[in-house]
């Protein structure tokens, strides 16, 4: 039962600890207390009898002798599902906070039914009464939050469970203007770290930040690390956010929980708060923070009552928003787009002991069937050894097929804790057929190069057959329909294109068994400028779409990208049966959101260099309009000969972008001389 109700004090305030709160029914719906599990309908809060967090140590002997706690929510945790399937639990929901009191900290579990009722209420800063709790010893196998700054003793033998049953916990949050001082409840504390101080953190520190957002990256999804439990995949998006301290952005890894809300509401121009973030040391790129199960998300629109917002480093950071100029601000802001981070470093390496944290190495064979298993928004990043054997310079982005009328993609809707539950079977995960539920039949775009001596060995048309995914040779399946483009207007257009062959491509092109076309960049692969006009429009183009969408219904309200161009590798893997094309995307303004951490060592804008710095030599200043002699493409192209017979590892980036759109970029090419085994 719940009752909203007001607080009285029935004792001299004088007396610490020692007075009565009474509780009443009150018709008024936001009341200065919430309650529940309680049936009468007046309930006296003895507060003189409370016990302290300390005294709970010995409390699994005792069951029987609990006394209340009065205590305050210092952290809160995401809200996880542990729900399985056949399982009888109406509500498989838990979530962990840090509560305190003058004593020190404990852990606190909300779980089951009460998930759905007090999640949302209870917030950092809540003072919370309760009555009819369980202790039972502490899990610990869990993260926690890192708490030194507020310098309390801190208790984890046992943790405070709350439960709908056995028993029915009591719970009642008390309205802020009722929490007296006698009651010696700690402040909440903030560690605000600002940009200028971060590359003197350790490894894995804590810190909170609170910055002016400038980019924002598409939402993608990577595979949970997790090898039980509902979560299959965990979503997430990057962020820069300046705070004026640094010529650096904070770089944010931020992924998305129980804040789904907050998390698709983040654009440019926007103040962010983000709590409990961990610092992540690489080398070759700058440090980067990246969300823990303990972070909290505010966006301008949020920030008004938190607790955070009489904090010093907070109001420096405000007073020097007040000097910025918004048109200043948005001349350096930009949305979605392609965008990986950290940079590859300097080294391939491959161990067997850091094994987790490499960039995997696959055969081309093995690339095929992580091409064919790629999920909506998923992202993936590998390597393949081989040789470039083709170089092909494109003007634009592709442009995908028109859908035709009434196909629809199914998406999973990842918005709410709630969704766990479907995730599994609502995911297009691929089946024992090669379909997929998310766009019907997987297929991957495969040019057959290979001639029968029917076509004379030397016919210079071109055929291009969706070829199932789980299909082992080039023979089609006679149901897969083969679509012809002979002579076509596009075949005339890229036949006029800059473009470089390897001496021996022409003859090695004819043993080669499967020749992957995927690769390419598209309208979503290419970041935008952000505009408040367009800010709707953008929000929703970087987001996840809904379950069900037609592209057709927002594709031509997305502002048009500003694409220089980029270059289209064919990769022909090391046993020269497969080859695969793949975009060389290179960076060519200073603006651009992969310029940061990126190391911009000059180089000579060979072909090979470009590949592997990821940028042209020197960079432009778009925002400044100031005129910048970049190489063209047909000077990169001439000196594409030093590719010829030259092995290679290339990092590539896959990103499934919804419909037939597979974006495969390359972000980095290692010479043998920079590839360690061990």
């Amino acid at each position: 039962m719940e009752r909203s109700a007001v607080l009285q004090s029935d004792a001299p305030l004088q007396l610490s600890r020692k007075h009565y709160l009474s509780l009443w029914n009150n018709d008024d719906p936001e009341g200065d207390m919430w309650r529940s599990g309680s049936s009468s309908s007046v309930t006296v809060l003895d507060v003189s009898r409370v016990t302290l967090l300390s005294n709970l140590g010995s409390g699994l002997r005792e069951p029987w002798k609990f006394l209340p706690l009065l205590v305050k929510i210092i952290h809160k945790s995401r809200l996880r599902y542990y729900g399985k399937f056949g399982q009888k639990i109406d509500y498989p929901y838990q979530a962990y906070f840090e509560v305190a009191d003058q004593s020190g900290t404990m852990s606190l579990v909300l779980w089951n039914e009460l998930c759905p009722e007090f999640y949302q209420r209870f917030t950092v800063g809540t003072v919370l009464y309760l009555q009819n709790y369980t202790l039972k010893q502490s899990y610990s196998n869990r993260s926690r939050p890192q708490m030194d700054h507020h310098r309390l003793q801190t208790f984890t033998s046992v943790e405070i469970c709350l439960n709908r049953h056995n028993p029915t916990a009591i719970i009642t949050v008390i309205s802020p203007k009722n929490v007296r001082p006698e009651w010696m409840l700690p402040d909440v504390c903030y560690q605000f770290t600002c940009r200028s101080e971060l590359d003197k953190l350790a490894n894995n520190a804590a810190c909170d930040v609170i910055a002016l957002v400038t980019f924002v990256g598409r939402v993608e999804r990577v595979k949970s690390k997790m090898t039980k439990g509902p979560e299959k995949y965990w979503t997430y998006r990057w962020i820069h956010a300046v705070d004026g301290t640094s010529d650096h952005p904070f770089v944010l890894e931020l992924f998305s929980s129980s804040q789904m809300d907050i998390f698709s509401r983040i654009c440019p121009m926007t103040y962010l708060v983000c709590t409990q973030m961990r610092l992540c040391q690489v080398e070759g790129s700058l440090p980067y923070l990246t969300s823990s199960s303990e972070t909290e998300m505010f966006v301008t629109g949020c920030h008004k009552g938190q607790p955070y917002v009489s904090d010093p480093r907070v109001k420096s950071f405000i007073q020097w928003t007040k000097t910025q100029k918004d048109n200043a601000v948005l001349q350096k802001t930009a949305v979605g787009g392609h965008y990986c981070y950290p940079h590859p470093p300097r080294t391939f390496t491959q161990s067997a002991a850091d094994a987790s944290v490499q960039v995997p190495l696959v055969s081309a064979e093995d690339l095929k069937q992580e091409l064919a298993s790629l999920q909506y928004r998923e992202h993936k990043k590998l390597a393949i050894q081989g040789q470039i054997t083709a170089v092909r310079y494109m003007e634009r982005p592709k442009v995908p097929d028109a859908h035709q009328p009434g196909d629809e993609q199914t998406v999973p809707d990842t918005h709410s804790p709630s969704a766990a539950a479907e995730q599994q079977s609502r995911l297009p995960s691929p089946s024992s057929d090669g379909s997929s539920a998310g766009s019907g039949r997987k297929r991957i775009p495969v040019r057959k190069t290979k001639q029968s001596s029917n076509d004379g060995g030397t016919s210079a048309k071109r055929r291009l057959v969706y070829k199932d995914a789980e299909e082992e040779s080039h023979h089609c399946d006679p149901a897969c329909e083969e679509v012809q483009h002979v002579e076509t207007e596009e075949d005339n257009r890229d036949s006029d294109a800059l473009s470089w062959e390897s001496s021996s491509w022409a003859t090695q092109r004819q043993e080669v068994r499967e020749h992957l076309c995927d690769g390419g960049l598209y309208r979503d692969s290419v970041s935008r400028r952000f505009s408040f006009e367009e800010k709707d429009v953008l929000l929703q183009w970087g987001n996840l779409q809904p379950t069900r969408w037609h592209p057709d219904l927002t594709a031509d309200a997305v502002p048009p990208a500003d694409c220089p161009g980029y270059y289209q590798v064919t990769i022909l893997g090391i046993n020269k049966q497969i080859a695969v094309d793949a975009a060389c995307f290179p960076v060519v303004t200073s603006d651009d959101p992969r310029t940061v951490g990126l190391s911009q060592d000059p180089h000579g804008n060979t072909m090979l260099s470009c590949l592997s710095s990821g940028f042209l030599c020197p960079l432009g200043d778009a925002a400044s309009h100031s005129e910048t002699a970049l190489p063209e493409p047909n000077e990169i192209l001439a000196t594409a000969g030093e590719l010829e017979d030259t092995h290679l590892v290339c990092i590539l980036d896959l990103c499934h972008l919804g419909g037939d759109e597979v974006e495969i970029l390359i972000s980095k090419v290692y010479k043998v001389s920079e590839v360690s085994f061990s």
